[in-house]
């Protein structure tokens, strides 16, 4: 098919030789701090899109911002597993529908080792449409899907609902390098995406700076050096005060790309590069322009 040679961005009307980048706000929704840097991140600074954690205690203030601002590009950020120590959250579903997702306290395993351990996939599947229902019912226009801290990406099993909850609920999703899944062994999975018509960008870049002194010589080289085609870029904007302290490791990193984002300086760099910046919306249109029902998929089986 000719689509199988045009990367996303021409795809999308692009010159084949255009950089053109979706800046991804990650963790909207954890706590205050974080909702108030995605906020002024898409507000102010240079934020095309963020994903919602549906889990969170802080959801619905995330969900508040989605209705007042229809036009945000907001996604849901599939959850299951919390990270932190001393911070925690549990299904939507509730421990007793889904007990093979959370440890003897009820919350969801602190990592994605775990997950696979203990979770059942029937189980995680029930979970993750949970999430994306919850989203639906508080008012947000989802614009994509992808996957806290990896987990739907990282084996077959799970990338394979993953790319079934793409494909229903017609979303494009955060994906890894095609080259990537390819040589860890998941090139049915590149199939399967392609037999839905699910939309993902080319690139995606989720490795962040290796210390706050490192920030902008890391994100600028970065921008600068950015690839022909659809690259997605991801980071956790926040404002490190008490709260987010308190429960973050990396705080004081995630105040730091909020600053750089938001810095005239960052815009003006995005403009002298000629990045063309884009949301997630454009690839939902376009995915649903071009197959707008489900496609239905073979299953798999376990990886």
């Amino acid at each position: 098919m000719a689509n199988e040679t045009k990367s996303t961005a021409e795809r999308l009307g692009y010159a084949a030789d255009a950089r053109v980048l979706i800046l991804n706000a990650d963790d909207f929704g954890m706590c205050h701090d974080q909702n108030e840097g995605v906020i002024r991140g898409l507000k102010e600074g240079v934020f095309t899109s963020s994903t919602i954690l549906v889990t969170c205690p802080w959801f619905e203030e995330a969900a508040q911002f989605a209705r007042n601002n229809p036009d945000a590009d907001l996604g849901v950020h599939l959850t299951l597993t919390a990270e932190w120590d001393r911070y925690k959250w549990g299904p939507v579903s509730g421990r007793d529908v889904v007990p093979s997702l959370v440890d003897e306290r009820g919350y969801l395993w602190q990592t994605v080792a775990q997950v696979y351990e203990h979770a059942r996939l029937d189980e995680a599947e029930a979970e993750l449409r949970a999430q994306i229902e919850k989203a639906f019912a508080a008012g947000i226009d989802a614009t994509h899907l992808d996957s806290h801290m990896g987990t739907l990406q990282l084996r077959a099993d799970y990338h394979e609902i993953y790319a079934r909850l793409a494909d229903e609920y017609r979303l494009p999703i955060r994906l890894a390098s095609r080259r990537r899944i390819g040589t860890e062994g998941m090139g049915a999975i590149l199939d399967q995406l392609d037999a839905a018509g699910v939309v993902t960008p080319d690139h995606l870049i989720f490795y962040g700076p290796s210390s706050v002194a490192e920030t902008e010589t890391y994100w600028t080289n970065l921008i600068r050096t950015l690839k022909p085609g659809v690259t997605e870029i991801l980071c956790h904007p926040a404002i490190a005060r008490d709260e987010l302290k308190t429960c973050a490791r990396d705080a004081m990193q995630r105040d730091a790309d909020f600053r750089y984002f938001t810095s005239d300086k960052t815009r003006q760099l995005i403009k002298d590069e000629g990045v063309e910046m884009v949301g997630f919306r454009e690839l939902r249109d376009l995915m649903r322009r071009a197959s707008p029902t489900p496609v239905p998929l073979p299953t798999m089986g376990r990886g």
